[in-house]
């Protein structure tokens, strides 16, 4: 027989059986002292059907009725469980559905964006996103997206900008896999190279050979230093810094006096390519070098500097160009480096990838490598140097 069930009695009562309530459907089922439910009972042409409403007490009395209330109401108009389930799961597949590809896309641009260096590597993303996925794949769902879609934007620049098309590729792949994460797609990722797409797109790196930065050769680099230092201004005393340290152009060209610390200087690893701090040993002449561009521009924080501010990224590529050698980069003068260490010096080659502070592939031999042999580079740098000032 029904009873007006009372927190007091639910929490007191540890017999088991059903307990049924005044409010109709209602009943609390005490498993044991520990284990009590409130059950929603409802029949309906002859099936009887049982819904759960939570446990006692976390569930209390009043909770109780008011949710066999709104669950009486729902059924009295058509609404049964099952079907409110159903409307539930349709309602979230349209909320899948609503999301495409470009939405997604901007959304991964904008949570990366702390972790890149700088606003050119958000603008690359967005740019080849926007020239080649998004007038295919830009308004569809995230969850239509097929191999089909990721052959039509790759296939046409996949030989042709082969370098574009890779990165491209690892673009849409990323924002595939956060779909899949999101639960907004299952299945294989359309744009996954390995297992993939690498049986239907010929592999990149034997449709076209990697494009070495042009390089000087090295026994012409002591006549070009000579003639680098008969040269005014900044920039001068900037690139020959740059290849007497072999270090990469943006190192230098940001490098700020409180980084230089007796004969070291640090690049901190925010501007470094491999996100490492770099300590970089200095000899007699790169000290001359700093002393001779702080002069130049005496209340920079910079070391190479004009009107307080660096300088350009093409001061170097103009300066070449005004000495008659465009037909070598900045960045080759670490090849030439790297040449010149091999062929003519006894130093290890692990001492040479350090000094341009190249990422050891070898994970394994990364680990081991703890130390950053700051005076065996030292060594190096200073017979560099005596070679490219000729000296010997």
């Amino acid at each position: 027989m029904p009873v007006h069930i009372t927190q007091a009695h639910a929490t007191k009562v540890n017999q088991p059986g059903r307990i049924y309530d005044t409010h109709r459907g209602l009943h609390l089922w005490v498993k044991s002292e520990k284990a009590k439910y409130w059950i929603y009972r409802n029949a309906k042409d002859g099936k009887r059907t049982d819904i759960s409403l939570g446990s006692f007490p976390r569930v209390g009395v009043a909770e109780a009725r008011r949710k066999a209330g709104e669950l009486a109401d729902q059924i009295g108009h058509g609404v049964t469980p099952v079907t409110r389930r159903m409307e539930i799961a349709v309602a979230k597949e349209a909320e899948k559905q609503a999301i495409t590809f470009s939405e997604l896309a901007k959304q991964i641009v904008e949570s990366k964006q702390p972790e890149w260096k700088n606003a050119k590597h958000a603008q690359q993303w967005s740019n080849t996103l926007e020239e080649y996925a998004f007038p295919q794949v830009g308004q569809k769902a995230l969850a239509d997206i097929t191999t089909d879609d990721i052959l039509q934007i790759l296939t046409p620049i996949w030989q042709t900008k082969t370098e574009t098309a890779t990165r491209l590729r690892g673009r849409i792949e990323r924002v595939l896999a956060a779909a899949t994460i999101k639960g907004l797609r299952h299945g294989v990722n359309p744009a996954q190279w390995r297992g993939h797409l690498d049986c239907l797109l010929p592999q990149a790196k034997k449709l076209k050979k990697v494009k070495h930065h042009p390089a000087m050769p090295y026994q012409e680099l002591p006549q070009f230093v000579e003639l680098l230092q008969g040269r005014d201004g900044a920039a001068a005393l900037a690139l020959e810094f740059c290849i007497l340290t072999a270090a990469r152009t943006s190192e230098v060209l940001l490098a700020k006096r409180s980084e230089i610390a007796g004969d070291v200087w640090t690049v901190p690893a925010e501007r470094m390519k491999a996100g490492r701090e770099h300590k970089v040993p200095l000899c007699s002449r790169t000290h001359q070098l700093i002393t001779k561009a702080m002069e130049l521009d005496a209340d920079s924080e910079y070391v190479f500097s004009k009107k307080e501010k660096p300088m350009s990224n093409m001061a170097f590529l103009a300066l070449l160009k005004r000495m008659g050698r465009d037909d070598v980069t900045t960045h080759g003068f670490r090849s030439t480096f790297r040449d010149w260490v091999s062929e003519e010096t006894d130093h290890s080659p692990e001492v040479a990838e350090m000094a341009l502070a190249h990422t050891i592939a070898n994970r394994v031999e990364a680990a081991y490598r703890r130390g950053d042999l700051v005076e065996k580079r030292r060594l190096l740098l200073k017979d560099w140097e005596d070679f490219c000032l000729g000296r010997f």
